[in-house]
């Protein structure tokens, strides 16, 4: 017997969490995009809604082929009432881009793969979003105007493999940031000009990550720390930031001469902003040789010969001083005689 509607998002089998986000309203009632709140995950999925209706009767010949038909795309599926607003959905993929939304879409198919919400004028992720969406492989929130994402967003995306926040006005990547995400491959954080500031394990745990873009951002100086627990990182794109190629830099241009096989098309893009003596300069054209003075020591001798020659100038210092004070008092005499015998 198939469930009656009344036992949608409760049946006892569901793998998801019991938590959802859903509209911040009565069943029924329209409600903007973005006001959420965590309830029950919906179980309706992209082509389910066939599982729902009233039982037909005896099985027809004709009905038989429905299924079929739908899963053949030759029936288009009504599944895609459970499709957001302003979006379209399509073989587990949900598009909502150039749609000029302020938020996200409250509610989702639960099964959707593919989420793109590029193009949009979106400034806040509620925290949770992600939570009821295992499925999820590609996310791209590209050209938006999100400043922060909330901690934890990613905790249950543990199958999403492309990200992409481009284009946005992100001013750092916390520590933990990608938590729990373990199969990201590829991270674009490309194009926002405020990020200045990569936490050393802001990219912990992503052992798959092979490319990360972090092109034309503010970054000024970016730690060893935060790429070296990227076993697999291949492609690492950081043109077009002002690098600052003093001694602090000299670690992470080591790893990379000897880490990355292939330092990306964009290698000449990526130069140094200071200090003066290498301004302009390729920031991968910088050898040990330029980082030579970062590296010098001083030995007891050294130090006993500065010692010497600062007690040397102490005292010729004051030498200097005392012979100035004895010339200035006898010009002071000599100028007071000379009056004297003039009156």
């Amino acid at each position: 017997v198939l469930p009656s509607p009344t036992s949608q998002g409760s049946s006892p089998g569901s793998s998801c969490p019991s938590e959802r986000l859903t509209l911040d309203s009565t069943a029924r009632a329209p409600v903007p995009m973005g006001s959420v709140q965590h309830h029950c995950c919906p179980q309706l999925k992209m082509g389910d809604a066939w599982a729902h209706r009233p039982w037909p009767g005896p099985p027809r010949p004709a009905l038989l082929l429905v299924p079929l038909l739908v899963a053949a795309g030759v029936i288009p599926s009504d599944g895609g009432a459970s499709c957001p607003v302003l979006c379209t959905c399509h073989n587990q993929a949900v598009d909502c881009s150039g749609q000029r939304l302020f938020s996200v879409p409250p509610e989702l198919p639960v099964d959707t793969r593919n989420l793109s919400l590029a193009h949009n004028r979106i400034a806040a992720v509620p925290p949770g979003y992600l939570t009821c969406y295992r499925e999820l492989r590609v996310l791209s929130l590209r050209n938006n105007s999100l400043v922060e994402l909330p901690a934890g967003l990613f905790l249950h995306a543990k199958r999403l493999a492309h990200l992409d926040l481009s284009y946005n006005n992100l001013s750092h990547v916390p520590a933990g940031m990608f938590q729990a995400a373990h199969s990201l491959m590829r991270i674009d954080l490309s194009h926002n000009p405020g990020l200045r500031r990569v936490h050393p394990l802001a990219f912990q745990g992503l052992a798959q990550l092979r490319d990360l873009d972090l092109s034309f951002g503010g970054l000024a100086f970016l730690s060893l720390e935060a790429l070296e627990g990227l076993p697999g990182l291949v492609t690492l794109q950081i043109g077009g930031n002002p690098w600052v190629c003093g001694c602090t830099m000299e670690p992470l241009l080591k790893w990379l001469r000897n880490r990355i096989q292939r330092c990306t098309a964009d290698s000449q893009l990526a130069e140094c902003r200071g200090p003066p003596e290498v301004e302009g300069a390729p920031l991968f054209s910088l050898t040990e040789e330029s980082f030579k003075a970062c590296h010098l020591t001083l030995t007891l001798d050294d130090y006993l010969f500065i010692a010497f020659v600062g007690f040397v100038v102490s005292i010729a210092s004051v030498a200097t001083n005392f012979l100035l004070g004895i010339t200035a008092n006898c010009c002071h005499r000599w100028s007071k005689a000379s009056e004297e015998e003039e009156i």
